[in-house]
Parts: structure tokens; C-alpha cells; sequence
């Protein structure tokens, strides 16, 4: 019973701004793609929403 409540809790989960940034940066095709998809992120793309 509550398996089934836990599943259906985490079907409303809303990433957080770390686990965006962890999932962007493993899409990353090669080194250089990686570096400049780190230098994005620290300038704060995925965390700067409201500004």
C-alpha cells in the first residue's frame, strides 16, 4: 500500500536546480562541450530563474 503512494509521490517530483545542472552537464557530447556546459553553469544558468 504504501509503495503505491510512495510511486505515485515521486511522479510529482520536481527536480531541484543541482539535479538539472547534474543532468545537463552528463549530456555533455565531448570535452569541449563539457567545459563550455560547465562555464554556463557556473554563471548560473540554472539558478537565477527569478532575477
Amino acid at each position: 500500500m504504501f509503495e503505491r503512494v510512495k510511486s505515485f509521490i515521486r511522479a510529482f517530483h520536481i527536480p531541484t536546480a543541482a539535479e538539472l545542472e547534474r543532468e545537463y552537464l552528463n549530456g555533455a557530447a565531448n570535452r569541449v562541450d563539457l567545459e563550455f556546459r560547465q562555464r554556463q553553469v557556473e554563471r548560473g544558468m540554472f539558478r537565477n530563474f527569478g532575477a
